[in-house]
């Protein structure tokens, strides 16, 4: 007895189709993280990847990452379920990855943008209730009010807002998520972004680790600036990661076999994940995993 074709599963063999295709182009397996980086979205990358490794076997895996951020820890753990199935691992930036999805880039070996992606500041958030709070924001708040108060500057409404909206045992979270992503950030960047810059580009002097370290924190300092980005949502494009961060980033426009590849893939995700009001999706090929945790 035959059945007749479902409109979901069609949309859904046509994006596996599209997923092979993207990781043809960059020779490797491909997956999909689009939506927020929130707990439990770190096992269902674990679980996805695990399935895969199943059926096939490689040492290279393109992640195409379209987030507004979330929580580093999970950026953390995700991470450290890919490095150990993949000895190579890029990321793709197809739109945006703000925050901590910025600090996950940070851990690939290549990393792609086209002319309109973007990166934002390492402003990790924090799950208070039912949403995610930018931890920068919160304590540059707080010092701003504290160096008021060194100087006796603060009004009465500032003294209010100081004694009722701070605790300290959320500021201290926020400072550790701070720290936590700013050292994520340096380490990744030595051990795999920075692993095959052996000579300077200026005066191919060679490369010590000393000064991959130094680059690294000069990277971490400047995207945890507040006073440079002045918002967590700033999008930094590739051509501003480029000259003032000096980051090699990997054009996607240049090469006309990926960037269709991308496209063609993300512009159906997206179309599919609005009409079935998706909330986030981890996608390999033969497994489409939509999220919803808040």
């Amino acid at each position: 007895m035959s059945f007749p074709l479902q409109a979901d599963s069609v949309v859904e063999a046509k994006l596996d189709e599209l997923l092979t295709t993207v990781g043809e182009a960059f020779g490797g397996d491909a997956l999909t993280w689009h939506g927020p980086i929130q707990f439990g979205v770190d096992s269902v990358v674990r679980r996805v990847i695990e399935e895969r490794r199943q059926r096939a076997d490689g040492d290279k895996l393109v992640v195409l990452l379209t987030t507004a951020g979330g929580i580093v820890e999970v950026v953390q753990r995700a991470v450290d379920v890919v490095r150990h199935h993949y000895q190579t691992v890029d990321f793709v930036v197809p739109d945006y990855a703000y925050s901590a999805g910025t600090v996950m880039v940070m851990s690939g070996d290549t990393i792609y943008m086209d002319y309109a992606s973007r990166l934002g500041p390492i402003d990790p958030q924090i799950q208070q209730g039912d949403r995610l709070v930018p931890a920068l924001g919160y304590v540059e708040q707080y010092n701003a009010l504290i160096k008021k108060s060194q100087k006796t500057q603060l009004t009465d409404a500032e003294i209010s807002v100081l004694i009722s909206s701070f605790n300290q045992a959320e500021l201290y979270q926020f400072e550790q998520a701070r720290e936590l992503s700013v050292s994520l950030l340096k380490d990744w960047l030595v051990q795999y972004k920075f692993k095959g810059w052996t000579r300077t580009e200026t005066r191919g002097m060679p490369v010590t680790l000393r000064m991959k370290r130094q680059r690294a924190a000069a990277i971490a300092r400047l995207l945890s600036n507040t006073g440079r980005w002045h918002s967590h949502d700033t999008g930094i494009s590739a051509k501003v990661l480029r000259e003032e961060l000096k980051l090699q980033i990997d054009d996607l426009d240049g090469d006309s076999s990926k960037k269709e590849a991308v496209a063609n893939y993300h512009g159906l995700l997206e179309d599919y994940m609005m009409r079935r009001r998706h909330f986030g999706v981890i996608h390999m090929v033969d497994r489409y995993a939509p999220y919803d945790y808040h």
